[in-house]
């Protein structure tokens, strides 16, 4: 038995550092965008690059292992040179790739990361075998003898095997954590209604909160400065919308703002945990990941478990690579006490 099967995507990535990319902001009233620019035509000059293993299922199932979970990884990659360097770099990992599928034809998914002076990144992703994972590849059998199954983003054809995996780990009191994909996100709230039912918890950034619920996030005006407010009460519909399908735990992360997250009975804002930002690729998977692991280790303390995840998401922000800088859980409970100032906010939920 396993302690949780991860399924998701797993690439190579290669990272393009560039001190020369210009942050370009676009604003309206009601909405705003940043935007990395080059000049049109010119040949620039890189900072640095660097070449990793990376992909939402695999980064999480790293970081799992890490944490001391007994951990095995349903990916899908081609019989090609960045398969079988995928393969061969988890292999040292503590991840048990039993369950791994391998595309005879199919190439394996590979994405090139454009990283600003700021440490923000913009991925520029070929899917390949991460969009194409059928219901007939996966073990189910892995799965129902799990104890937790996390649900990184599955884009493409794989993410018509979300509502079927989600139903499945339900029907086996397998406790599922989704991490949902932009392509699935698309599909509105109503295609979410069911899946969400199914979990213990729901994680994504704004943006897909923003997506998935139709809600847009109020800038401040002259008359309204909602900045001022604990949580923005934009997020808090958010929340509530998501809260209010069926799932126990939401998170919504805000990047520099933090994390928000409600369990029905409080709102939690935890701030970012102090770190000097490198890439934020690999973030959210390291948040997302840890708060699982953290919801277990602590008994379903959710505070707690914010503040475990935070740590360990700074972290890997701090390093170049999505799986670069994963502490255990000794390591983070050592800086947490090093920080007794950092702490997370609630308001009770109404």
């Amino acid at each position: 038995m396993y302690d949780i099967v991860t399924i998701g995507s797993a690439t190579i990535d290669t990272f393009i550092e560039c001190d020369d990319a210009n942050i370009v902001a676009v604003n309206t009233k009601n909405f705003k965008n940043e935007f990395m620019a080059y000049p049109y035509g010119a040949k620039i000059e890189i900072d640095g690059f660097k070449t990793a293993v990376g992909g939402g299922g695999i980064n999480a199932a790293v970081n799992l292992a890490n944490l001391g979970l007994k951990t095995s990884a349903v990916f899908k990659i081609g019989k090609d040179f960045l398969g079988r360097t995928i393969k061969e770099k988890i292999s040292c990992e503590n991840v048990d790739l039993s369950n791994v599928i391998v595309s005879e034809r199919e190439q394996s998914g590979f994405s090139i990361i454009l990283v600003s002076f700021e440490g923000n990144r913009t991925v520029l992703a070929h899917r390949g075998t991460n969009g194409t994972i059928k219901e007939s590849e996966i073990n189910f059998d892995a799965i129902k003898n799990a104890k937790w199954l996390y649900i990184a983003p599955l884009n493409g054809e794989s993410g018509q095997v979300l509502d079927l995996i989600s139903k499945f780990a339900e029907e086996h009191n397998v406790n599922t954590t989704i991490n949902p994909g932009s392509s699935s996100l698309k599909k509105g709230l109503r295609y979410f209604e069911n899946i969400l039912k199914t979990a213990e918890i729901v994680v994504m950034n704004k943006e897909e909160a923003s997506l998935v619920t139709k809600v847009e996030v109020r800038p401040d005006t002259k008359e309204v400065r909602y900045s001022d407010e604990l949580i923005h009460p934009d997020i808090i519909i958010m929340l509530n919308k998501l809260k209010n399908m069926g799932a126990k735990i939401v998170i919504i992360t805000d990047g520099k703002n933090g994390v928000y997250a409600a369990d029905g009975k409080k709102y939690y804002k935890c701030p970012e945990f102090p770190a000097k930002v490198v890439s934020t690729l690999g973030a959210g998977d390291a948040l997302s990941s840890t708060f699982t692991a953290a919801i277990q280790y602590t008994d379903w303390d959710v505070e707690k478990s914010l503040k475990m995840a935070s740590v360990n998401a700074a972290s890997v922000v701090s390093h170049f690579g999505a799986q670069e800088g994963f502490l255990t859980f000794e390591e983070i409970e050592k800086r947490l006490a090093e920080s007794p100032c950092y702490r997370v906010e609630t308001i009770d939920a109404v």
